[in-house]
């Protein structure tokens, strides 16, 4: 005779237990989506001089670099780190272009954590040599990945392009390339937050609250989520994610992008390896996983707090960053290996000079930022001009002003143009100089001998430019003398043959000092320089 056995009853205690934890990861969520929007109220309120303090800090991709590292090693988090870029970057602050060397320090910064890990093994001679090269082959990694990328970037806009690309033609958005900031997705914190700034006076204290807020938001997702792993069974750990190798770099997606930090996952690995529970070469492709897992961070702080186009696709190079590496350094084995060597040869050392780690720690994430930060401090050219538009049949006027960066090593650089009275720019064109062309978007500026035509398009049409005097010197009407201006005149093919442009541009600076818009006899708009500042 058979007899039903009555199911267990639920653990109350068991249950609540759970609920909570669901509970806690949602919260978290919350709170690290509404610092993100607060962060990016915070920036906006900031005002002028704090948005060219950002502006001038970043505007040389050396120095945007070592500031994404120095900064990340210090708070030792690039989840914050990369979330307060896409907060910038959705404020107006920084433009893409100044954004993706930050990102590329900050994958370099993040791996101070498993150096570090790896320094408490330092009184056990062979486990502290297996530990410095499990800690420094993630540094390795990206500081190789860096290497190859950084001058595709900073010489092509490798990354910056193709994410523009994947941006604009795969993920829908509705907004221009050249809005550079828009307002949250989900508005439903703005109540709270106008009623933060009525109560909280200047920008600077919000930004403060903002930034501990959403650090302590990622901090308390990581150790939720951390406590649902087997970090705490290692011999589990090693069996269930190191099986083969495809497996452990999916296991290390997928963790990664659960806890939201590739500090942890490839820290939890330093003691595994150290211990020779799993050897380095099976334990990389855990590592190179979590290099992916941890975009996931950016791709929320884009989609849920910004509707931009150049916030997006923040998040995308990021991705991008790190794919990358891994397509180089995970199927061909020479490649693969190349990292592996590079940090066993560290670990090596420590057999003969214990304090490499040490050494190595402070040189790679201080001495090196702190040295190239300064040496690099000159190398970019930003000018603020303020244009003033004057139409003389309405007597009419009107004010905006563009703030140019240049790099003085490559003539790569870019326009933010301001024309409201705010923080943000209105559109953000890339400009560089080569073989004596200007190109300002897709637009030349050719710097030949007089006489010389050709022709263009722009948003308006197409139309004839043509070189009609070189200056030697050009005063205007605010006092301001420049050297070698060249004057071209430029003519619509859709406008009446009466119509045509004058634009004075200087061949020392990458801007236009005036332009005038003639019918005929008649002079209809008139654009000059008020100001021109140098920062």
């Amino acid at each position: 005779m058979e007899t039903n056995t009555p199911s267990a009853a639920p653990n109350p205690a068991l249950l609540w237990s759970r609920v909570k934890k669901t509970l806690y990861i949602i919260g978290s969520l919350v709170l690290f989506v509404f610092a993100l929007d607060l962060m990016i109220s915070s920036v906006q309120l900031l005002g002028k001089t704090a948005a060219e303090t950002i502006l001038l800090a970043t505007s040389n991709p050396f120095t945007g670099l070592f500031i994404g590292l120095l900064i990340t090693a210090m708070i030792q988090s690039s989840s914050t780190v990369t979330s307060l870029v896409v907060a910038l970057v959705a404020s107006g602050a920084i433009s893409l272009d100044s954004a993706i060397p930050i990102i590329m320090g900050a994958n370099i910064g993040t791996t101070i954590t498993s150096t570090i890990v790896s320094l408490g093994f330092i009184n056990k001679k062979k486990e502290f040599r297996r530990a410095v090269a499990a800690g420094t082959y993630h540094d390795m990694f990206n500081i190789l990945t860096v290497i190859i990328l950084f001058p595709l970037e900073y010489y092509f806009g490798l990354l910056s392009n193709f994410a523009l690309y994947i941006t604009e033609n795969f993920l829908t958005i509705s907004k221009p390339v050249s809005s550079a900031a828009t307002k949250p997705i989900w508005s439903g914190f703005t109540p709270v937050i106008d009623f933060l700034i009525n109560l909280i006076p200047g920008g600077f204290l919000l930004a403060i609250i903002s930034f501990a807020l959403l650090f302590g938001s990622i901090l308390l997702f990581r150790r939720i989520i951390s406590g649902l792993l087997l970090a705490n069974q290692p011999q589990n750990f090693s069996r269930f994610f190191f099986r083969s190798m495809p497996g452990s770099f999916l296991w290390g997606v997928l963790t990664t992008a659960a806890i939201r930090s590739s500090t942890i996952t490839s820290s939890v690995v330093v003691p595994l390896v150290a211990q020779k529970i799993v050897l380095l070469r099976k334990a990389a492709p855990f590592i190179m996983g979590a290099n992916i897992g941890t975009t996931i961070t950016a791709f929320i702080a884009a989609f849920f707090n910004s509707g931009s186009v150049n916030a997006i696709s923040i998040a995308v190079a990021h991705f991008l960053f790190n794919l990358i590496g891994v397509l180089i350094f995970f199927p061909i084995p020479f490649l693969r290996n190349l990292p592996i060597a590079l940090a066993n040869g560290i670990g090596r050392l420590t057999i003969r000079y214990r304090l490499t780690g040490i050494v190595y720690m402070l040189v790679i994430f201080f001495f090196l930022p702190f040295s190239l930060i300064y040496l690099n401090r000159d190398a970019t050219e930003v000018i603020e001009i303020t244009y003033r538009i004057t139409n003389p049949i309405q007597q009419q006027t009107s004010t905006y002003r563009i703030i140019s960066k240049q790099q003085l090593n490559n003539f790569t650089g870019e326009w933010l143009i301001y024309r409201r009275n705010t923080n943000e720019p209105d559109e953000i064109l890339p400009v560089y100089k080569k073989n004596k062309v200007l190109f300002v978007n897709k637009e030349m500026i050719p710097f030949n001998e007089p006489g010389f035509c050709f022709d263009g398009e722009n948003r308006e049409g197409k139309y004839k430019l043509c070189v009609q005097d070189i200056l030697k010197t050009y005063a205007n009407a605010s006092d301001l003398v420049f050297d070698s201006v060249y004057v071209y005149s430029q003519q619509y093919y859709n406008a009446p043959d009466s119509a045509y442009s004058k634009v004075y541009v200087s061949a020392r600076y990458p801007v236009v000092l005036a332009m005038e818009r003639w019918e005929g006899k008649k002079l209809v708009e008139t654009r000059e320089i008020l100001s021109f500042e140098r920062k």
